[in-house]
Protein backbone atom coordinates (compact mmCIF):
# COMPACT_ATOMS: atom_id res chain seq x y z
CA UNK A 1 0.00 0.00 0.00
CA UNK A 2 1.60 2.96 -1.08
CA UNK A 3 1.43 5.98 1.37
CA UNK A 4 -0.49 9.20 0.75
CA UNK A 5 -0.15 12.98 1.77
CA UNK A 6 -3.06 14.16 3.79
CA UNK A 7 -4.65 17.29 3.72
CA UNK A 8 -6.70 19.12 6.42
CA UNK A 9 -8.98 22.53 5.42
CA UNK A 10 -11.91 23.89 5.40
CA UNK A 11 -12.99 23.48 1.95
CA UNK A 12 -15.74 25.92 1.91
CA UNK A 13 -13.45 29.24 2.91
CA UNK A 14 -10.32 27.46 1.70
CA UNK A 15 -11.20 25.11 -1.21
CA UNK A 16 -9.29 26.90 -3.48
CA UNK A 17 -5.93 26.87 -1.28
CA UNK A 18 -6.68 23.28 -0.72
CA UNK A 19 -7.34 22.50 -4.55
CA UNK A 20 -3.82 24.20 -5.14
CA UNK A 21 -1.95 22.26 -2.27
CA UNK A 22 -3.67 19.10 -3.67
CA UNK A 23 -2.67 18.99 -7.55
CA UNK A 24 0.96 20.40 -6.70
CA UNK A 25 1.42 17.32 -4.53
CA UNK A 26 -0.47 14.81 -7.13
CA UNK A 27 2.20 16.40 -9.54
CA UNK A 28 4.89 15.71 -7.51
CA UNK A 29 3.99 11.85 -7.60
CA UNK A 30 2.47 11.83 -4.71
CA UNK A 31 -1.34 10.46 -3.78
CA UNK A 32 -3.60 12.52 -1.49
CA UNK A 33 -6.31 11.73 1.13
CA UNK A 34 -8.31 15.58 1.69
CA UNK A 35 -10.13 15.67 4.41
CA UNK A 36 -12.91 18.41 4.37
CA UNK A 37 -13.09 20.02 8.00
CA UNK A 38 -16.06 22.95 7.02
CA UNK A 39 -19.07 22.32 8.99
CA UNK A 40 -21.29 25.37 7.37
CA UNK A 41 -20.40 25.84 3.82
CA UNK A 42 -20.54 23.89 0.42
CA UNK A 43 -17.13 22.49 -0.30
CA UNK A 44 -15.24 23.75 -3.31
CA UNK A 45 -14.33 19.92 -4.57
CA UNK A 46 -15.73 16.80 -3.24
CA UNK A 47 -13.17 15.49 -0.48
CA UNK A 48 -11.88 11.85 0.19
CA UNK A 49 -13.53 12.29 4.29
CA UNK A 50 -16.58 14.45 4.06
CA UNK A 51 -17.41 17.21 6.87
CA UNK A 52 -20.10 14.54 8.02
CA UNK A 53 -17.95 11.51 8.22
CA UNK A 54 -15.57 13.33 10.68
CA UNK A 55 -18.44 14.69 12.90
CA UNK A 56 -19.95 10.99 12.80
CA UNK A 57 -16.22 9.78 14.08
CA UNK A 58 -16.64 12.56 16.76
CA UNK A 59 -19.89 10.84 18.04
CA UNK A 60 -22.23 14.34 16.75
CA UNK A 61 -23.81 13.84 13.49
CA UNK A 62 -23.67 17.04 11.00
CA UNK A 63 -26.95 17.94 11.54
CA UNK A 64 -26.90 19.08 15.28
CA UNK A 65 -23.32 20.58 15.19
CA UNK A 66 -25.09 23.10 12.49
CA UNK A 67 -27.67 23.63 14.25
CA UNK A 68 -26.08 23.83 17.79
CA UNK A 69 -24.48 27.12 16.16
CA UNK A 70 -21.36 26.67 18.60
CA UNK A 71 -18.25 27.74 16.96
CA UNK A 72 -15.92 26.78 19.50
CA UNK A 73 -17.78 23.01 20.03
CA UNK A 74 -17.41 22.73 16.38
CA UNK A 75 -13.92 23.15 16.01
CA UNK A 76 -13.48 20.94 18.45
CA UNK A 77 -16.11 18.32 17.38
CA UNK A 78 -13.92 18.44 13.70
CA UNK A 79 -10.69 18.17 15.76
CA UNK A 80 -11.57 14.94 17.15
CA UNK A 81 -13.09 13.18 14.29
CA UNK A 82 -10.16 13.96 12.39
CA UNK A 83 -7.87 12.72 14.73
CA UNK A 84 -9.49 9.85 14.96
CA UNK A 85 -9.37 8.77 11.38
CA UNK A 86 -6.48 10.25 10.47
CA UNK A 87 -4.77 7.68 12.90
CA UNK A 88 -6.38 5.05 12.00
CA UNK A 89 -5.33 5.75 8.29
CA UNK A 90 -1.58 5.74 9.73
CA UNK A 91 -2.57 2.37 11.71
CA UNK A 92 -3.31 0.81 8.38
CA UNK A 93 0.04 2.46 6.55
CA UNK A 94 -2.06 4.80 4.56
CA UNK A 95 -0.10 8.00 5.96
CA UNK A 96 3.07 9.13 4.54
CA UNK A 97 2.25 12.43 5.40
CA UNK A 98 0.09 15.36 6.41
CA UNK A 99 -0.11 19.14 5.89
CA UNK A 100 -2.61 21.18 7.15
CA UNK A 101 -4.52 24.97 6.04
CA UNK A 102 -5.76 27.47 7.75
CA UNK A 103 -6.00 30.57 10.40
CA UNK A 104 -6.41 29.84 14.27
CA UNK A 105 -9.40 26.90 13.91
CA UNK A 106 -7.41 25.77 10.74
CA UNK A 107 -4.29 25.52 12.83
CA UNK A 108 -5.37 23.99 15.85
CA UNK A 109 -7.71 21.10 13.96
CA UNK A 110 -4.65 20.59 11.76
CA UNK A 111 -2.26 20.62 14.65
CA UNK A 112 -3.89 18.43 16.70
CA UNK A 113 -3.91 15.65 14.28
CA UNK A 114 -0.14 16.53 14.17
CA UNK A 115 0.54 15.80 17.48
CA UNK A 116 -1.45 12.50 17.90
CA UNK A 117 1.20 10.89 15.06
CA UNK A 118 4.74 9.31 15.55
CA UNK A 119 7.57 11.44 15.07
CA UNK A 120 9.08 11.47 11.65
CA UNK A 121 5.96 11.03 10.01
CA UNK A 122 6.36 14.33 8.02
CA UNK A 123 4.34 17.47 9.31
CA UNK A 124 3.81 20.99 7.83
CA UNK A 125 0.87 23.43 9.13
CA UNK A 126 0.44 26.29 6.83
CA UNK A 127 -1.11 28.65 8.89
CA UNK A 128 -2.13 32.69 9.56
CA UNK A 129 -0.58 32.62 13.10
CA UNK A 130 2.80 30.58 12.49
CA UNK A 131 4.51 33.88 13.83
CA UNK A 132 3.44 34.12 16.69
CA UNK A 133 3.95 31.73 20.09
CA UNK A 134 2.66 28.14 18.35
CA UNK A 135 3.87 26.06 21.14
CA UNK A 136 0.65 25.28 22.15
CA UNK A 137 0.07 23.86 18.65
CA UNK A 138 3.86 22.45 18.24
CA UNK A 139 4.31 21.07 21.29
CA UNK A 140 6.52 18.32 22.07
CA UNK A 141 5.77 17.18 17.99
CA UNK A 142 8.11 18.01 15.30
CA UNK A 143 5.69 19.82 12.95
CA UNK A 144 6.64 22.35 10.64
CA UNK A 145 4.80 25.51 10.72
CA UNK A 146 5.05 27.48 7.70
CA UNK A 147 3.55 31.60 7.79
CA UNK A 148 1.13 32.56 5.30
CA UNK A 149 2.61 36.22 4.91
CA UNK A 150 -1.10 37.30 3.83
CA UNK A 151 -4.20 35.86 5.09
CA UNK A 152 -5.79 32.77 2.97
CA UNK A 153 -8.37 34.30 1.55
CA UNK A 154 -7.59 33.92 -2.38
CA UNK A 155 -4.59 32.46 -4.54
CA UNK A 156 -2.74 35.67 -5.60
CA UNK A 157 0.87 35.84 -6.51
CA UNK A 158 2.36 35.78 -2.63
CA UNK A 159 0.46 33.11 -1.73
CA UNK A 160 0.72 30.55 -4.39
CA UNK A 161 4.61 30.76 -3.75
CA UNK A 162 4.28 30.25 0.12
CA UNK A 163 1.51 27.73 -0.85
CA UNK A 164 3.47 26.01 -3.24
CA UNK A 165 6.53 25.60 -1.33
CA UNK A 166 4.76 24.40 1.81
CA UNK A 167 3.21 21.26 -0.52
CA UNK A 168 6.48 20.85 -2.70
CA UNK A 169 8.22 20.42 1.16
CA UNK A 170 5.18 17.75 2.37
CA UNK A 171 5.91 15.47 -1.24
CA UNK A 172 9.23 15.69 -0.77
CA UNK A 173 9.31 14.79 2.94
CA UNK A 174 6.76 11.88 2.22
CA UNK A 175 8.87 10.64 -1.41
CA UNK A 176 12.57 11.01 0.02
CA UNK A 177 12.46 11.04 4.11
CA UNK A 178 12.79 8.63 6.71
CA UNK A 179 9.66 7.34 8.03
CA UNK A 180 9.05 6.82 11.40
CA UNK A 181 9.51 3.36 12.60
CA UNK A 182 12.83 2.87 9.78
CA UNK A 183 15.53 3.79 12.15
CA UNK A 184 18.62 1.44 10.91
CA UNK A 185 19.11 0.63 14.61
CA UNK A 186 17.19 0.26 18.15
CA UNK A 187 16.65 3.45 19.63
CA UNK A 188 17.30 4.21 22.89
CA UNK A 189 16.44 7.52 24.88
CA UNK A 190 18.63 9.48 27.60
CA UNK A 191 18.32 12.31 29.69
CA UNK A 192 21.54 14.02 30.48
CA UNK A 193 22.63 17.33 31.84
CA UNK A 194 25.77 19.50 31.91
CA UNK A 195 27.14 18.15 35.22
CA UNK A 196 26.62 14.42 34.05
CA UNK A 197 28.01 14.70 30.49
CA UNK A 198 30.90 12.42 31.53
CA UNK A 199 28.34 9.57 32.86
CA UNK A 200 26.29 10.29 29.85
CA UNK A 201 29.13 10.10 27.15
CA UNK A 202 30.49 6.86 28.69
CA UNK A 203 26.54 5.29 28.19
CA UNK A 204 26.28 6.32 24.62
CA UNK A 205 29.32 5.00 23.70
CA UNK A 206 29.00 1.74 25.21
CA UNK A 207 25.15 2.01 24.00
CA UNK A 208 26.40 2.45 20.28
CA UNK A 209 29.44 -0.06 21.02
CA UNK A 210 26.64 -2.86 21.63
CA UNK A 211 24.47 -1.87 18.26
CA UNK A 212 21.76 1.25 19.37
CA UNK A 213 21.30 4.82 18.40
CA UNK A 214 21.30 6.64 21.26
CA UNK A 215 19.28 9.67 20.94
CA UNK A 216 20.24 12.37 24.10
CA UNK A 217 17.98 14.94 25.95
CA UNK A 218 18.75 18.28 27.89
CA UNK A 219 16.93 17.71 31.18
CA UNK A 220 16.38 21.22 30.95
CA UNK A 221 11.96 20.66 31.64
CA UNK A 222 11.35 20.85 27.77
CA UNK A 223 13.88 18.33 27.04
CA UNK A 224 12.32 15.79 29.38
CA UNK A 225 9.03 16.61 28.16
CA UNK A 226 10.19 15.79 24.59
CA UNK A 227 11.54 12.33 25.26
CA UNK A 228 8.85 11.89 27.43
CA UNK A 229 6.90 12.41 23.62
CA UNK A 230 9.33 10.18 21.81
CA UNK A 231 8.54 7.57 24.94
CA UNK A 232 5.09 7.75 24.20
CA UNK A 233 5.30 7.50 20.25
CA UNK A 234 6.91 3.91 20.37
CA UNK A 235 10.36 4.77 18.78
CA UNK A 236 12.11 3.80 21.46
CA UNK A 237 13.25 0.48 22.55
CA UNK A 238 14.46 1.42 26.17
CA UNK A 239 15.43 4.01 28.11
CA UNK A 240 18.16 5.21 30.23
CA UNK A 241 16.92 8.07 32.16
CA UNK A 242 20.02 8.82 34.27
CA UNK A 243 19.73 12.27 34.94
CA UNK A 244 15.94 12.99 36.66
CA UNK A 245 17.02 16.68 38.16
CA UNK A 246 13.69 18.12 36.60
CA UNK A 247 12.02 16.59 39.46
CA UNK A 248 14.09 18.10 42.03
CA UNK A 249 12.61 21.41 40.14
CA UNK A 250 9.13 20.49 41.28
CA UNK A 251 10.49 19.85 44.64
CA UNK A 252 12.29 22.89 45.42
CA UNK A 253 10.59 25.38 43.55
CA UNK A 254 13.01 25.73 40.21
CA UNK A 255 12.08 26.78 36.94
CA UNK A 256 13.23 23.79 34.73
CA UNK A 257 9.74 21.23 35.81
CA UNK A 258 8.74 18.94 32.86
CA UNK A 259 5.45 19.02 34.18
CA UNK A 260 3.87 16.44 36.26
CA UNK A 261 4.07 13.36 34.01
CA UNK A 262 7.85 13.60 34.15
CA UNK A 263 9.27 9.32 34.57
CA UNK A 264 6.02 7.99 33.33
CA UNK A 265 5.79 7.35 29.78
CA UNK A 266 8.19 4.28 29.82
CA UNK A 267 6.67 2.45 32.63
CA UNK A 268 2.97 3.10 30.73
CA UNK A 269 4.47 1.53 27.64
CA UNK A 270 5.84 -1.32 29.55
CA UNK A 271 9.61 -1.01 28.07
CA UNK A 272 12.72 -1.91 29.67
CA UNK A 273 14.64 1.41 31.59
CA UNK A 274 17.38 2.49 33.90
CA UNK A 275 17.00 5.06 36.16
CA UNK A 276 19.26 7.16 38.20
CA UNK A 277 19.30 10.83 40.39
CA UNK A 278 21.41 12.77 38.13
CA UNK A 279 21.51 16.34 39.48
CA UNK A 280 18.91 15.49 42.21
CA UNK A 281 21.30 17.86 44.01
CA UNK A 282 19.94 20.88 41.99
CA UNK A 283 17.47 23.21 41.44
CA UNK A 284 17.69 25.62 38.61
CA UNK A 285 16.97 29.68 38.84
CA UNK A 286 17.39 32.45 36.34
CA UNK A 287 20.45 34.99 36.78
CA UNK A 288 21.37 35.27 40.28
CA UNK A 289 19.61 38.70 41.16
CA UNK A 290 16.28 36.94 39.72
CA UNK A 291 16.47 34.17 43.04
CA UNK A 292 13.66 34.65 44.95
CA UNK A 293 14.31 36.06 48.39
CA UNK A 294 13.11 32.76 50.50
CA UNK A 295 16.27 31.10 48.61
CA UNK A 296 18.95 33.74 48.81
CA UNK A 297 20.13 32.23 52.11
CA UNK A 298 20.75 28.96 50.61
CA UNK A 299 23.12 27.51 48.76
CA UNK A 300 23.88 28.96 45.43
CA UNK A 301 26.43 28.20 42.67
CA UNK A 302 26.49 30.84 39.71
CA UNK A 303 26.48 28.44 36.65
CA UNK A 304 26.45 31.51 33.88
CA UNK A 305 24.86 34.43 34.00
CA UNK A 306 22.04 33.42 33.00
CA UNK A 307 21.74 30.04 35.12
CA UNK A 308 21.81 29.77 39.00
CA UNK A 309 22.16 27.00 40.80
CA UNK A 310 20.40 25.89 44.36
CA UNK A 311 21.98 22.72 46.51
CA UNK A 312 18.54 20.70 47.26
CA UNK A 313 17.85 20.28 50.53
CA UNK A 314 17.77 16.72 52.47
CA UNK A 315 13.77 17.01 52.75
CA UNK A 316 14.03 18.55 48.88
CA UNK A 317 16.09 15.17 48.28
CA UNK A 318 13.88 12.93 50.09
CA UNK A 319 10.55 14.20 48.17
CA UNK A 320 12.44 13.24 45.24
CA UNK A 321 12.92 10.02 46.11
CA UNK A 322 9.77 9.73 46.83
CA UNK A 323 8.73 11.04 43.94
CA UNK A 324 10.62 8.32 41.69
CA UNK A 325 9.34 5.58 43.87
CA UNK A 326 5.94 6.64 43.42
CA UNK A 327 5.86 7.30 39.56
CA UNK A 328 8.48 3.35 39.05
CA UNK A 329 6.12 1.85 41.52
CA UNK A 330 3.10 2.86 39.10
CA UNK A 331 4.64 1.33 35.77
CA UNK A 332 4.91 -2.15 34.08
CA UNK A 333 8.08 -3.47 32.86
CA UNK A 334 11.28 -4.22 33.71
CA UNK A 335 13.17 -0.91 35.68
CA UNK A 336 16.10 -0.85 37.42
CA UNK A 337 17.23 2.44 39.67
CA UNK A 338 21.01 2.67 40.12
CA UNK A 339 22.55 4.91 43.22
CA UNK A 340 25.80 6.60 43.42
CA UNK A 341 26.69 6.48 46.57
CA UNK A 342 30.06 9.07 46.43
CA UNK A 343 27.52 11.46 44.49
CA UNK A 344 24.93 12.72 41.74
CA UNK A 345 26.67 14.92 39.60
CA UNK A 346 29.97 17.03 38.54
CA UNK A 347 29.33 19.14 41.80
CA UNK A 348 28.01 16.70 44.34
CA UNK A 349 32.08 15.87 45.50
CA UNK A 350 34.39 16.08 48.17
CA UNK A 351 35.81 19.81 47.40
CA UNK A 352 32.80 20.56 45.33
CA UNK A 353 30.07 23.79 46.18
CA UNK A 354 27.23 21.23 46.32
CA UNK A 355 29.07 18.14 47.77
CA UNK A 356 26.12 17.12 50.59
CA UNK A 357 26.68 13.37 51.55
CA UNK A 358 23.60 14.06 54.26
CA UNK A 359 21.26 15.23 51.64
CA UNK A 360 21.97 12.59 49.14
CA UNK A 361 21.27 10.10 51.80
CA UNK A 362 18.06 11.45 52.41
CA UNK A 363 17.87 10.59 48.40
CA UNK A 364 18.74 7.26 48.53
CA UNK A 365 16.85 6.24 51.80
CA UNK A 366 13.43 7.21 49.83
CA UNK A 367 14.16 5.53 47.24
CA UNK A 368 15.14 2.65 49.21
CA UNK A 369 11.59 2.58 51.27
CA UNK A 370 9.44 3.05 48.62
CA UNK A 371 10.26 1.64 45.45
CA UNK A 372 8.23 -1.76 44.95
CA UNK A 373 10.17 -5.11 45.22
CA UNK A 374 10.04 -5.70 41.67
CA UNK A 375 11.98 -2.81 40.75
CA UNK A 376 15.81 -3.47 40.92
CA UNK A 377 17.33 -1.68 43.18
CA UNK A 378 21.42 -0.64 42.26
CA UNK A 379 23.88 0.67 44.93
CA UNK A 380 27.67 1.07 43.64
CA UNK A 381 30.20 2.93 45.49
CA UNK A 382 31.17 5.20 43.29
CA UNK A 383 30.66 8.85 41.90
CA UNK A 384 28.30 9.44 38.72
CA UNK A 385 30.43 10.29 36.29
CA UNK A 386 32.51 7.69 37.02
CA UNK A 387 33.05 4.94 34.23
CA UNK A 388 32.76 2.08 35.93
CA UNK A 389 29.02 3.31 36.87
CA UNK A 390 28.10 4.34 33.84
CA UNK A 391 28.91 1.42 32.30
CA UNK A 392 27.00 -0.31 34.99
CA UNK A 393 23.97 1.40 33.87
CA UNK A 394 24.60 0.59 30.51
CA UNK A 395 24.97 -3.05 30.44
CA UNK A 396 22.55 -3.21 32.58
CA UNK A 397 19.55 -1.55 29.85
CA UNK A 398 21.36 -3.82 27.33
CA UNK A 399 20.74 -6.72 29.13
CA UNK A 400 17.05 -6.45 30.04
CA UNK A 401 16.62 -5.21 26.07
CA UNK A 402 17.69 -8.10 24.60
CA UNK A 403 15.67 -10.27 27.40
CA UNK A 404 12.53 -8.32 26.22
CA UNK A 405 13.32 -8.85 22.27
CA UNK A 406 14.03 -12.66 23.25
CA UNK A 407 10.61 -13.30 25.11
CA UNK A 408 8.79 -11.56 22.21
CA UNK A 409 10.02 -13.44 19.44
CA UNK A 410 9.35 -17.06 21.78
CA UNK A 411 5.65 -15.90 22.33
Amino acid sequence: MTAKAVIICALDTKGAEGKYIKELIEAAGVRTITLNTAVLGEPHFEPDVTAGELAGLAGVPLAELIARGDRGFAVETMMNGAVKKVTELHARGEVGGVIGLGGSAGTTIGTAVMRALPVGVPKVMVSTIASGNVRPYVGMSDIHMVNTIVDIAGLNSLSRRTLGNAAHALAGMVKGGLQAGEAEKPIVAMSMFGVTTPCANVCREELERRGYEVLCFHATGIGGQAMESLIESGLAVGVLDMTTTELADDAAGGLLSAGPHRLEAAGKRGIPQVVSVGAADMANFGALDTVPEPFRSRRLYKHNPNVTLMRTSASENGAVGGMIADKLNRGRGQTAVFLPLRGVSELDAPGKPFHGPEEDEALFEALRRGLDPKIRLVELDCHINEERFALAMAEKLANMIETETKDNREE
